[in-house]
């Protein structure tokens, strides 16, 4: 039979006993550890099942720090929530939101200035002025009106200029400042993006494949992008809400974010 001894006078007595039976002493009996004990809490305090984390992923593809997803809401900004960037100018002071609901993680745009974007996994529709990230280029889809063809002034004369094709959307380029850099009009019903060989080229961005993506109109007017296999995909930004799953990236100011789930 175990036994411990008493803190009186020394006897032995068995595991269990609440008192000494040479001197009557009490025995203590020490409370069994928590089973939390030792164990590190997430920084939130609602648990739920199906823990995520994002990773962040530095410019050279590997892996920075990691945030645990352990409560119900996660804010990320640069100076409100849990997961801070203070660094980080194009990250708004309140930003983003990542969130469960019904056991799915979802990522919510906090009204920020400079979006959140999610990487597509299949071809994403898009409405006029919707704007997209491949490599370092924001760029913008935009349908374009009919063209009823040169207009002459009130007395009559018509302007001269570069004879304009008809075209049924565009794609620009988005420069820092909320400058307009290169625009492409589609000569049919899709326009190629990448680094060479395209309708709208970057050759000088190291991030964008040789065939990136193609931005497409359909009968119905409505715009699709799609990623051809580049390396490093194609982005899109989020109006109000996006389902997250494993393996997905978020884009946000000037972080990369990779999800995982458990």
């Amino acid at each position: 039979m175990s036994t411990m001894p008493c803190p009186t006078c020394g006897n032995p007595v068995p595991i269990g006993d609440r008192f000494c039976g040479q001197c009557g002493a009490r025995i203590e009996v020490a409370a069994a550890p928590s089973p939390s004990a030792g164990k590190t809490m997430f920084f939130s305090g609602v648990q739920v099942s199906g823990i995520a984390k994002l990773v962040v992923v530095k410019a050279n593809s590997a892996d920075g720090l990691a945030y645990e997803l352990g409560g119900t809401e996660h804010i990320v900004g640069r100076t409100e929530g849990a997961i801070l960037f203070p660094e980080d100018p194009l990250v708004s002071p309140r930003h983003a939101n990542f969130l469960y609901r019904e056991g799915k993680l979802f990522v919510r745009d906090e009204n920020s200035i400079n979006g959140v974007f999610v990487r597509i996994r299949t071809p994403a529709r898009l409405e006029s002025g919707a704007v997209f990230l491949l490599g370092e280029q924001l760029l913008q889809v935009e349908a374009l009106p009919p063209d009823f063809g040169p207009q002459p002034d009130a007395e009559g004369t018509y302007f001269y200029a570069s004879p304009k094709r008809a075209s049924k959307m565009r794609v620009i380029q988005r420069l820092r400042g909320g400058e307009i850099g290169l625009i492409v009009r589609a000569r049919g019903d899709s326009i190629t993006l990448g680094r060479e060989g395209n309708d709208l080229n970057f050759p000088d961005d190291p991030f964008i494949s040789g065939r990136h993506a193609e931005v497409s109109i359909g009968p119905d007017g409505v715009f699709t992008v799609t990623d051809v296999g580049s390396k490093n995909g194609t982005f899109v930004r989020i109006s109000d809400e996006s389902p997250l799953e494993h393996g997905d990236y978020v884009f946000l100011g000037q972080q990369l974010l990779r999800v995982e789930i458990s």
